[in-house]
């Protein structure tokens, strides 16, 4: 029953924020009038689709791992020019998104990792105005023998200001930090009764078991914050922090990322629809909030995945268009042939690695006693 739980809240979860990324290509696309052939939540089989007046086919597919607009003069989901535009007339020109300009193009592309941006700002202001602004003071209150915070000098007390030069308001934000920079070193700088201070560590780590099994490893600075407060915001208040917080949180999802790429963080750290299934699944299990929280730290993931430069993804379109800006002229048909082959290639290899992380984690666990 739990598994079938996770899967729908997953499923649930993911389909919202998709339906969310393509709608801000839709919209952006109807504005400057480019036909929309196709909309889908999900690829493969069509499940439902009705086509409405403007000749747009909706979809709901059958595998919920994504999904595409299809604009009127592509070839394919991926936007790959069809080799028949040119037999276009002046009319259907107009409404080709190939014969857009530059910049309207570009909008229409970025549109869709904005639209997850966006609502994961509205999520938060949702919340902020309603239920409050809940964190935890930055202040130490309790400090671990033998932890990286004990060797840095840190004392109950002291007011954390930044960690390597990252801007620490709340207990939250250190905690953020910390997490994806085990053993890393880090310049701490705090405030001890009005002095300014600063000292540096090498952030430690620990290791434990989720309640399916998973052996998560985070980093961990040995300190402790309770002096927890709720702060309510007033609506245009609300935006202000909603946008803040998405912003910090775009900054950790890409220095986390970067991480990976370095090899400071190892690849089997990555999860796929398994793992996202089963922390929905659990975090839906502790409540609206949390689930809404959850959602909002996907749809943020999703943006930002979206917007790295790899061919089939939005970032690959984008960069694609910051060469025809500066070429005063589109890519050739093969480069931009070759390019998504590397793009599909890639996003396939990437599946598979975590497809895999989530199988071995999975056989792991149910071969354990």
């Amino acid at each position: 029953m739990n598994f079938l739980t996770d899967v729908l809240v997953f499923v649930g979860v993911f389909s919202v924020l998709v339906f969310f990324h393509e709608m801000g290509h839709f919209w952006v696309a109807r504005l400057f009038r480019v036909k929309i052939d196709v909309f889908s939540v999900g690829f493969g089989p069509t499940l439902w689709s009705r086509t409405d007046k403007k000749g747009t086919n909706w979809r709901i597919s059958a595998v919920p791992l994504g999904g595409y607009v299809k604009f009127f003069g592509d070839a394919n989901e991926a936007s790959t020019p069809s080799p028949e535009m040119e037999g276009l007339s002046d009319a259907d020109k107009a409404a080709c998104f190939q014969f857009k300009p530059l910049y309207q193009r570009a909008l229409i592309v970025a549109a869709g990792p904005i639209a997850n941006f966006v609502l994961a700002i509205a999520l938060f202001t949702g919340i902020f105005a309603t239920i409050g602004q809940s964190y935890t003071s930055p202040i130490i209150t309790q400090v671990l023998p033998e932890s990286a915070a004990a060797d840095a000098g840190l004392q109950p007390g002291d007011h954390i200001s930044s960690l390597n030069g990252f801007d620490i308001d709340t207990f939250e934000d250190i905690v953020s930090y910390v997490r994806i920079n085990a053993e890393q070193p880090v310049v701490i700088e705090f405030d001890r009764t009005g002095r300014a201070l600063e000292s540096t560590a090498t952030i430690g780590f620990i290791e434990y078991s989720t309640p399916f099994g998973r052996v998560e490893r985070v980093g961990q600075l040995g300190i402790g914050g309770t002096e927890r407060k709720i702060i309510q915001r007033g609506p245009l208040e609300a935006v202000w922090y909603a946008t803040i917080e998405t912003g910090n949180n775009i900054v950790l999802v890409v220095e986390s990322l970067g991480q990976f790429v370095t090899g400071q963080r190892a690849f089997k750290e990555l999860g796929g629809p398994i793992k996202i299934g089963e922390i929905a699944g659990e975090v839906a299990r502790l409540g609206i909030i949390p689930l809404i929280t959850l959602t909002i730290l996907l749809s943020i993931n999703l943006g930002v995945i979206n917007l790295l430069p790899v061919p089939m993804l939005d970032g690959g379109h984008l960069l694609f268009y910051a060469i025809e800006a500066i070429k005063k002229k589109p890519l050739g048909e093969r480069t931009q042939e070759y390019g998504f082959r590397i793009g599909v290639a890639a996003i396939l290899t990437l599946m598979v690695l975590v497809t895999w992380n989530d199988v071995t984690s999975l056989i792991d666990r149910l071969a354990s006693p």
